[in-house]
């Protein structure tokens, strides 16, 4: 009962030149990032929220993979105009509406509730966290961007394994690791930023948001899992 999607660069993370001062370009790619971000996050809680309210059936994976890869290669296709921005928000709101079954069937475990916004509540204070250290330290955080390819596309295969082969332990191994490639991804994407590697802030929004969904996505199974095993 987990979706998680790959990262949207299709798995390309280049490495920048390392500066320690923030410029104006930069303060304005980040500055229109964060706010769009909030935006697509809370759009995708509300389709989530309707969702899981209204017992809406999830698609299913191959639906799933296809609605995602569509509407990413068009939030590609026109990163650089006002019709991305749309497309970001068509994509965002689909992948909320995608949670908004998952999200429903944590709520009728024991403790429902309490995993969901544990969960939440989890995924808020990590971001906030590596963001926050991405953004004061000098390391130059873009270079673990070839790590975290390789390790995104093992994860992801991996997934794919567990589902069609019914194998749960993997499937939680899995989760453990897409936790840590997402607080990764964290850390490359806000430092890319504020390096002056990424200068499109359409899809530094996107790409921040996936990995702040696959995150919260892999806190809720882990927590499920411990709830169920109490």
């Amino acid at each position: 009962m987990n979706d998680r999607y790959t990262s949207p660069r299709n798995g390309s993370l280049r490495a920048r030149s390392a500066t320690t001062v923030i410029d104006s370009g930069a303060q304005r790619v980040l500055r229109n990032t964060y706010l769009l971000l909030s935006l697509t996050l809370a759009f995708s809680a509300l389709a989530a929220g309707a969702s899981a309210a209204l017992h809406l059936p999830h698609p299913g994976m191959l639906l799933t993979m296809v609605g995602y890869f569509g509407l990413l290669y068009l939030v590609n296709k026109n990163r650089d105009s006002g019709l991305g921005i749309a497309f970001v928000f068509a994509l965002t709101g689909f992948m909320g509406y995608t949670l908004g079954p998952v999200i429903g069937f944590y709520l009728h475990m024991p403790n429902g509730a309490q995993i969901v916004m544990t969960a939440l509540g989890g995924t808020a204070a990590i971001f906030l966290g590596l963001s926050g250290y991405a953004l004061v330290t000098k390391r130059d955080l873009t270079s673990i961007g070839g790590f975290l390819t390789v390790g995104v596309l093992v994860a992801f295969l991996a997934g794919l394994a567990a589902i069609f082969f019914h194998i749960p332990a993997l499937s939680l191994a899995v989760s453990a690791l897409f936790v840590l490639l997402m607080s990764g991804m964290i850390l490359f994407e806000t430092s890319n930023i504020v390096r002056g590697g990424e200068t499109n802030y359409v899809m530094a929004t996107l790409s921040l948001f996936v990995s702040i969904f696959n995150l919260f996505t892999s806190l809720l199974q882990l927590l499920g899992f411990a709830s169920s095993n109490d």
